[in-house]
């Protein structure tokens, strides 16, 4: 065999091993499930938190509305810097809102009219990007809305939408990994008479309970810092211990009835595939942008980057004194506490909520968006992000179906299958409903309203949303790390 001959023969080797390696960290889809994933070729094991204390969970505190007037509400949100201490007696430099490490919940209703003062008190620029709040372009906090360090920003909008688990991090162009991974993210909570009417746990901080979930690579001093490798680049950076509101291995009491989880993946990179250490069954009510109609029976839960899912989990059951845990892919990652005290014993409604299909005869164009590249080299239809040209336009009020295509990966997955990468697609100010994945209707808990949509590799997945909103706005892959190299892209609606 001649030397080229020798070269190929090696080449297939390492294709088939790269192959084998990607079969084997994909979780696989399976209804109800909401899609794969891919974790680092760990075994993830948190090798942290293994050895860290139990300590409670972190709540975070509700933020202080300064408006009294009703219909209306004022917040006033500081970026700053800081130092947390994840481990007894080791510090590392983080960022947070109004606090060292993570945010407040800014808690709001449908209807009314909201006001936020952010100020900038890093000594980088930054912006404030709400999550899934469906308002106009001047409003949202993408790259455009950049805040100066010293500066401050005062964005005003009125709340259009049912209600929901949100959330807000920066967005500026370049820097939204490094800034999320700091610390910057904080949830947005809205209400509504609907939500009010269900007999559902809804006590904050006692049986509604919210949940940001991350992950990190510390080093062996307890800190950790944005630097990425070459794998980092290419998969998102994704570390070895998982932290619960900021905590490492924490536990929540919860009383002997049925508790609400807010579940929000607000992780760079990672797909987390949620389950009970008991294997026990719980219900999903609702998803990124509200309550699903009907709760949704489920043994696990798969979230990628961003995406949030509201779950019920009845501890009627247990004894005083048990303990459950909450895994991913198995690993536990925080327990609950069973108290002897007595919790929420209603049933769950059996309908929570209706929403209107829009029904697919109403768009006026279909738009395709493929996914493609790796490592710096990724980019939509072909094209990597650029603040001055606008990729889509589209017209104020306008029903579209846009379908995503996920062809990314290389030469270690490029055709699709088992070998490549997830991409979690988000839009900025607006809601979908997910049509259909490679042409079968979605799970029952990708029914309701999504603004991130896990698209697995060679996978296509048809949305469908009306834009009411006017603007300039992005749309990106929710790997924070790719999107930062430049897998965005830019609509207008005018």
């Amino acid at each position: 065999m001649n030397k080229t001959g020798v070269f190929i023969v090696m080449l297939l080797i390492v294709i088939g091993g790269a192959g084998w390696f990607f079969a084997e960290n994909m979780p696989q889809r399976g209804a109800p499930m909401t899609g794969g994933g891919m974790n680092p070729p760990s075994d993830n094991t948190n090798t942290q938190s293994s050895s860290a204390e139990e300590k409670a969970l972190p709540i975070p505190p509700l933020l202080e509305d300064k408006n009294p007037e009703q219909g209306k509400a004022e917040f006033d949100l500081i970026a700053q810097e800081g130092t947390t201490e994840f481990f007894n007696g080791k510090e590392s430099d983080t960022y947070g809102y109004n606090g060292n490490y993570l945010g407040p919940v800014i808690r709001v209703r449908n209807g009314d009219d909201v006001k936020v003062n952010v100020k900038n008190e890093l000594s980088d620029a930054t912006t404030v990007h709400w999550h899934g709040l469906e308002v106009d372009g001047t409003e949202d906090g993408g790259p455009h809305s950049g805040i100066e360090s010293g500066e401050t920003w005062d964005p005003e909008f009125p709340i259009e939408q049912p209600a929901a688990t949100l959330w807000y991090h920066p967005h500026l162009l370049h820097k939204t990994g490094e800034q999320v991974y700091k610390g910057l993210a904080g949830m947005f909570i809205i209400e509504d008479d609907i939500s009010d009417s269900l007999n559902i746990p809804k006590e904050y901080g006692e049986n509604d309970i919210p949940l940001i979930v991350q992950d990190k690579q510390f080093s062996s001093d307890g800190t950790f810092e944005y630097n990425l490798n070459r794998h980092d680049i290419m998969m998102g950076l994704q570390g070895d211990t998982v932290l619960v509101n900021g905590a490492v291995n924490p536990y929540l009491e919860v009383p002997q009835g049925k508790v609400r989880l807010r579940v929000l993946n607000g992780s760079n990179a990672r797909t987390y595939n949620f389950k009970l250490s008991n294997d026990q069954k719980f219900h999903q009510i609702a998803s990124d942008g509200g309550f699903l109609e009907q709760p949704a029976e489920m043994t696990n839960v798969v979230l990628s980057s961003a995406e949030r899912a509201e779950i019920i989990v009845d501890f009627s059951e247990f004894e005083e004194g048990d303990t459950l845990e909450l895994t991913d892919q198995g690993t536990p990652f925080m327990s609950f506490r069973v108290t002897g005290e007595e919790g929420h014993q209603a049933d769950l409604p059996g309908q929570l909520t209706t929403i209107e299909e829009i029904n697919p005869s109403e768009a006026v164009r279909t738009r395709e968006f493929v996914f493609q590249g790796m490592g710096r080299n990724v980019n939509i239809n072909g094209k990597q992000m650029d603040i001055n040209r606008i990729d889509e336009v589209i017209s104020l009020n306008e029903t579209e179906i846009w379908e995503i295509t996920n062809e990314a990966g290389g030469m270690m997955g490029g055709m699709g299958g088992n070998g490549g990468m997830i991409h979690p697609f988000h839009a900025h100010g607006v809601q979908f409903q997910v049509l259909d994945r490679d042409g079968n209707p979605p799970p029952p808990n990708e029914t309701g309203w999504k603004d991130t949509i896990l698209v697995s590799p060679g996978e296509k997945v048809r949305v469908i949303a009306t834009f009411e909103h006017p603007g300039v706005f992005m749309y990106h892959c929710h790997i924070l790390e790719h999107e930062d190299a430049g897998m965005m892209g830019q609509f207008e609606v005018e």
